[in-house]
């Protein structure tokens, strides 16, 4: 075991999507984190997101299930799950069960909607709670409908990242003498969140509450994606004057008086289509000799089979091979803790055994838990 949350326990009751995100997250910086899982299996058991942790099958749906959750949850510092308001109480897992008997366990709770308000016990996805938060409004062009940025944004960044920081940051509050608490981890809060920036330029008038209009949205000429000879594409991002002027010289752009006024909207449009026409002039590569690691803010929009080789990711090792799987390494990174290497998906129950002995389960329960098949 190596890493900054060394010696932290965590209980994880199995679910898809974000829980399990803030689980390896937690998992990859040294924390032990036991999954539940269900005795009748769960395909993502093989995902990258359930490596670095060790399985235990049990039906928690039953009293006897429920009961070896709450033995384990006596001695662990967290206990992750992911499910919809009052299914927890009612197996007898509820924060007020569980906390009665570990006062200072940090209990993390991850929704869309979040424990309450008026949706709170509705179904949904990450398309539908970044919609209610104003942030899909916000992502495609302007000539097309909204577009989801697949679920990056819901389920993870707003989601079991926000979760991740809730949880870490309220076990560092117990660690200074506080008691342990509930932290009600919500997609749309989370969301609507990484949006703060965008909210504030709307306060102060440079942002239009329509899409492909403003400065980080691709409605800028210097800010957007654009297809190459080959038929592949290339990233600019040349928002300071600076920066800037350098794309113009190297695109030979310094005589054109129309670039002038970078911040002029009225002209974008005709700027972004006369940069399309320039950048459909050489392959991405011959783009990339010319512009990637310089100060015009360049990069090829490359594919996840392409990614892990870019000479960048390759000399950072930001991808990793697990159990012949590549996937992103641990991140961050750390100056002083040494890098806990990530292990592949146990199988679904490997661990057992061993976890219920943690749970302080003698030879008899368990042989009682298997053949009432609470366990497997």
């Amino acid at each position: 075991m190596a890493g900054t949350l060394k010696g932290l326990r965590i209980i994880e009751i199995a679910g898809i999507g974000p829980g399990p995100f803030c689980a390896m997250m937690l998992a990859d910086h040294g924390a032990e984190v036991i999954r539940v899982d269900r005795p009748e299996g769960d395909p993502l058991s093989a995902n990258p997101l359930a490596r670095s942790r060790k399985s235990i099958a049990i039906d928690i749906r039953k009293p006897e299930g429920a009961a070896v959750v709450r033995d384990l949850a006596k001695n662990a510092d967290g206990l992750i799950e992911g499910n919809r308001p009052g299914v927890m109480e009612r197996l007898g897992l509820g924060p007020d069960a569980l906390l009665k008997e570990n006062e200072k366990l940090v209990y993390g709770r991850m929704t869309g909607w979040g424990q309450t308000g008026p949706l709170a016990g509705a179904a949904g996805h990450d398309i539908n709670y970044i919609s209610l938060a104003g942030v899909l409004h916000g992502c495609g062009r302007a000539d097309g409908p909204p577009t989801p940025p697949v679920n990056y944004l819901g389920d993870f960044g707003g989601g079991g990242m926000l979760l991740a920081f809730g949880m870490v940051s309220a076990l560092l509050a117990v660690k200074n003498g506080a008691p342990g608490q509930v932290i009600d981890c919500a997609m749309t809060d989370g969301s609507a969140l990484l949006t703060t920036m965008i909210w504030g330029m709307r306060a102060q008038g440079v942002w239009r509450d329509e899409r492909g209009a403003n400065l980080l949205d691709t409605g800028a000429h210097f800010y957007n994606t654009f297809r190459t000879r080959d038929g592949a594409w290339i990233s600019i991002g040349s928002i300071e004057p600076k920066f800037y002027a350098l794309l113009r010289d190297k695109l030979g752009l310094q005589a054109r008086p129309e670039f002038d006024a970078q911040m002029d909207r009225a002209h974008w449009p005709a700027l972004t289509e006369e940069l399309r026409a320039i950048f459909l002039t050489k392959t991405r590569a011959q783009w990339c000799d010319l512009l990637e690691g310089t100060d015009v803010c360049f990069g090829p929009v490359l594919s996840m089979a392409e990614a892990p080789d870019h000479p960048h990711n390759a000399a950072r090792r930001t991808f990793t091979d697990v159990g012949g799987v590549t996937q992103p390494a641990p991140a961050p990174r750390f100056s002083a803790s040494r890098e806990r290497t990530p292990t592949p998906p146990r199988a679904i129950g490997a661990d057992t055994d061993e976890i219920l002995m943690l749970a302080g389960c003698d030879a008899e329960r368990i042989g009682s838990l298997r053949r009432a098949g609470i366990v497997r």
